[in-house]
């Protein structure tokens, strides 16, 4: 019964160990109290109900074993939980399996960055961008890019970089016009200050934004601490100003958090290889869920559900 979390299907039973990615107890229509709970692996998260108004909700971030019915509402998978306890020492969890983790190391993701950076024949970009990391700090191994979609695992925002890069090669090869090293260094610097939006335990679990997410956000504070870092190393003149225009336009509209729309190529082109990562990415986890030949449920972020296809030849 210990399946995991993207193979469970209606009417399975299930009991096993899952990390807490939120819990609250909440009020029912009756007037009943009952738990509220997002219960993750490294494979997916599942939402379950408790209906025991007595139970505490457990932490954030913490292991608990439960058992109980895979269910369906609103078209969704659902776990209606029986019974739940916390994990001990002597269960011997392996954590490994509950936390979702980019396929590389942070390391590897690093080291890939740095080769990046080295082959830039602009040596004020070099320092912004190095100064930019620093400013960082080691919080960028571990820290997800998100809470809830693209990349939410441990070292996700490393991933969701690296990968952008892989991307931004083939735009520059097929657009000798742009500048390569001005779309590089915007891709490894759009998202840093997620570090501060968001509040993240070192296994990648985001439980909210920050006092700065919430009042400033990563797009105005990516401005600001690049400025900072900029003044710090003594770089000025258009290069600063084209790399804030590019952290502040990356989500492309208003509607989406940007003031300003992408107003020359590399920042446009930045804005689209984000939402291109971003989506794939979310797709493929979707893709890993649903058999071939099924639909999902309807994606909140995509406001659509998704067809996994066979890709077989005479597949009906």
């Amino acid at each position: 019964m210990d399946f995991a979390i993207n193979m469970l299907e209606t009417g399975m039973r299930y009991e096993g160990f899952l990390l807490v990615r939120s819990a609250d107890q909440r009020t029912g229509s009756n007037g009943g109290k009952y738990l509220d709970m997002n219960l993750t692996d490294r494979t997916g998260e599942i939402n379950c109900k408790l209906w025991d108004g007595n139970v505490p909700p457990p932490a954030v971030g913490s292991v608990i074993k439960v058992r109980g019915l895979v269910q369906e509402y609103n078209g969704r998978k659902q776990l209606r939980v029986e019974k739940m306890r916390a994990a001990v020492e002597a269960d011997g969890v392996d954590l490994s399996r509950l936390v979702p983790c980019a396929p590389e190391t942070p390391d590897a993701y690093r080291t890939r960055i740095e080769e990046t950076i080295d082959r830039f024949e602009s040596e004020d970009l070099k320092k912004i961008v190095r100064e930019m990391l620093r400013l960082a700090g080691d919080n960028i191994d571990w820290f997800p890019a998100a809470q809830r979609l693209h990349h939410a695992e441990r070292t996700g925002l490393l991933h969701h970089t690296c990968s952008m890069l892989n991307t931004a090669e083939h735009i520059i090869a097929a657009y000798p016009f742009l500048h390569g090293d001005l779309l590089r260094a915007g891709v490894i610097l759009h998202d840093l200050s997620k570090i501060t939006e968001m509040k993240s335990d070192t296994l990648g679990n985001v439980t909210d934004y920050t006092r700065d997410g919430l009042l400033i956000g990563h797009l105005v504070r990516g401005v600001a601490r690049l400025a900072e870092a900029a003044r710090n190393v003594g770089v000025t003149g258009e290069i600063v100003v084209l790399l804030e225009h590019m952290i502040i336009s990356h989500h492309g509209i208003p509607e989406y958090g940007s003031p300003k729309a992408p107003m020359f190529p590399e920042a446009e082109v930045l804005n689209w290889i984000d939402t291109l990562d971003a989506r794939m990415n979310e797709m493929e986890g979707i893709m890993a869920r649903v058999p071939a030949g099924a639909f999902s449920e309807k994606i909140w972020s995509l406001d659509r559900r998704l067809y996994h296809p066979h890709y077989e030849d005479g597949a009906e």
